[in-house]
């Protein structure tokens, strides 16, 4: 079981050009999109949140159960959903605004125990950052990671939710003594600060960055590995990222490779096999609206 902790959330995608221009709601959240990603990849996978009673939350549930993620770790709320104003620049690339005081996903608490079977716990984003849940989303990940559970992050940046930058960068540099494998955007990389080589020696395995279009590299204490993107027809990048989170753990589910022992083992041709995967993975993603993840039977061959 991969576990996914973290928002779940309704992005408002524009439908057209100018400021009022139609918005179509879309099942989001970079936490969400994960685990709805590894659902549709095959892997076993929970999900592991505070969702609202509203008729979007039963919604994100529904899709959730589709695609066959766990959903008896949602925690549920009164409060109304946390909404994304979403902005699709030329090149497809996405910017936020957000719609989050007294929203249901702020008030998660950290639960007791984690699903039984959890190899792996992923978080990341918004829930890292709202309080008072991101300091029970916290709490989960130090818990985690004192188990010997693999733990991932993904800090995906949203500067405008961040009233501290420098706050939060040495927040951040807390976590990684948690964290085994760190994957960070390359415009995330610029806003933290620091450098691959710093993160590793910090605390994680490995760490993934990646550069949209340019492919992805990762970096580890036995070497740098690097792959291409796929090129594709971008319709909009979002749920790109989330996508590449997926496919990594997928991936190191199915190499039996989820452990920080494994990671620098992996070499030359397993980190290639991985980060390739996940690049195709992310391109099908940029090629369709929304966050529409792929299928296993989209990346075959």
């Amino acid at each position: 079981m991969i576990v996914v902790a973290g928002e779940a959330l309704i992005d408002l995608v524009p439908r057209g050009t100018g400021a009022l221009a139609a918005l179509q709601p879309a099942l989001g959240g970079g936490p969400y999109n994960t685990a709805v990603a590894l659902g549709r990849l095959g892997s076993p996978a929970a999900f592991c949140s505070r969702v609202s009673y509203d008729a979007f939350g039963e919604a994100l549930l529904d899709r959730l159960r589709a695609t066959g993620v766990d959903v008896s770790s949602v925690q549920r709320g009164a409060e109304p959903t946390t909404l994304a104003v979403a902005t699709v620049g030329a090149d497809g690339s996405a910017a936020y605004s957000f719609y989050v005081d007294g929203t249901a996903d702020r008030l998660f608490a950290a639960p007791s125990a984690l699903p039984p079977g959890t190899r792996a716990v992923s978080f990341g984003t918004c829930s890292l950052v709202l309080e008072p849940g991101a300091s029970a989303y916290e709490e989960l990940m130090r818990a985690a990671a004192a188990q010997g559970v693999f733990t991932a992050l993904d800090p995906n940046i949203r500067a405008g939710l961040i009233p501290d930058a420098d706050a939060y960068r040495a927040r951040f540099k807390s976590w990684l003594p948690s964290v085994s494998l760190l994957k960070l955007s390359e415009e995330d990389a610029q806003w933290l600060g620091g450098t691959p080589q710093e993160w590793l020696a910090a605390g994680p395995a490995a760490v993934v960055i990646t550069r949209g279009g340019d492919g992805l590299t990762a970096f580890t204490a036995g070497g740098e590995y690097a792959v291409p993107g796929e090129r594709v027809e971008v319709v909009d990048t979002i749920g790109a990222g989330d996508t590449v989170n997926a496919a990594l753990l997928h991936g190191l589910a199915a190499r039996d490779a989820l452990s920080t022992q494994a990671l620098p083992a992996l070499g030359p041709e397993g980190w290639a096999g991985l980060l390739g995967f996940a690049a195709r993975a992310a391109a099908v993603t940029c090629s369709r609206a929304g966050a529409e993840p792929p299928y296993a039977h989209e990346l075959e061959g």
